[in-house]
């Protein structure tokens, strides 16, 4: 198994180095493709290559034309297979958080939730990876209260990280309604560039597809990179729509997304929010502010 972990692996990281290559040579036939389509002059630092790109030009259909990104081997399988999730805490959890993983547990379908333990974090991934778990869920807290949750995406990555602020647990939302455990639809709000994409997709493939009777509806909002969670039922009483809110509901700020698994140190990082990236003007990385 180990060798097999390693070879895919391997493989992966390949297909992963011809991403950068792919692009170059897209660049290169869209400047040419441009050129011709304008009647331009073929730019100087392509001439000697323009044979060669214009009959690789004359092959590509709209289809093959742009390059495959990460996305199309990380969720290959997403909306066909429905996914399946390994949720566990940090060591020694207190009660409360104990109860945030509860309710993430009852949020999320097809979650399998076990206590951490003393299990070290390398035999937890290559445990999911033998049982074909697709994402691993790890939340954690500081002084009682969750502050964390990272996502790892199985078998060979992304991991984001995220921070949790302003949660708030069903126990404390008076006057809420029970849960069904039908599969929910999802709304997502603000995620207009290329993190908040990513950042949708790492969401979104958390959950399977609904069927069109669910009166489940999970939102994730996007303001000023704060992504706000709120889960709500909903129901028809004559000509009226009436609005249910059945929690939790928290806050998360994403602040890392890493190229490998969650318990790979030396995996790449896609993106970091580093200090001082928000002194000058405010520029907001997920959506439109």
């Amino acid at each position: 198994m180990m060798r097999k972990n390693a070879r895919l692996r391997r493989e992966y990281l390949y297909r992963k180095s011809l991403e950068g290559k792919e692009k170059d040579a897209y660049e290169k036939k869209r400047k040419i493709k441009r050129a011709i389509e304008e009647g331009k002059p073929i730019p100087t630092e392509l001439v000697n290559e323009e044979p060669k790109l214009s009959k690789e030009i004359a092959m590509d259909d709209d289809e093959h034309f742009a390059p495959k990104n990460e996305m199309d081997d990380e969720y290959q399988n997403a909306g066909v297979q429905d996914p399946k999730i390994f949720l566990t805490t940090s060591r020694d959890p207190s009660s409360r958080l104990i109860q945030f993983a509860k309710e993430l547990s009852l949020i999320i379908p097809n979650v399998q939730r076990k206590n951490r333990g003393g299990h070290v974090m390398k035999e937890l991934v290559d445990a999911c990876r033998s049982n074909e778990i697709t994402d691993m869920i790890i939340v954690h807290e500081t002084r009682g209260e969750p502050d964390a949750l990272i996502i790892s995406h199985l078998p060979f990555g992304p991991t984001a990280y995220f921070g949790i602020v302003n949660c708030v647990l069903r126990h404390d939302i008076d006057e809420k309604g029970t849960m069904s455990l039908q599969h929910p639809h999802l709304l997502f709000n603000n995620f207009s560039t290329k993190l908040g994409e990513r950042t949708m997709n790492i969401l979104k493939y958390l959950f399977p597809v609904p069927k069109d009777d669910s009166k489940r509806v999970i939102t994730f909002g996007n303001q000023n990179d704060f992504i706000s969670f709120r889960h709500h039922e909903y129901r028809r009483e004559g000509a009226e729509i009436v609005i249910k809110e059945i929690g939790p509901r928290f806050e998360l700020k994403m602040f890392q997304i890493k190229l490998g698994t969650v318990e790979n140190d030396a995996a790449d990082n896609e993106w970091v929010l580093r200090p001082y990236m928000h002194t000058a003007k405010r520029k907001n990385y997920i959506g439109a502010s």
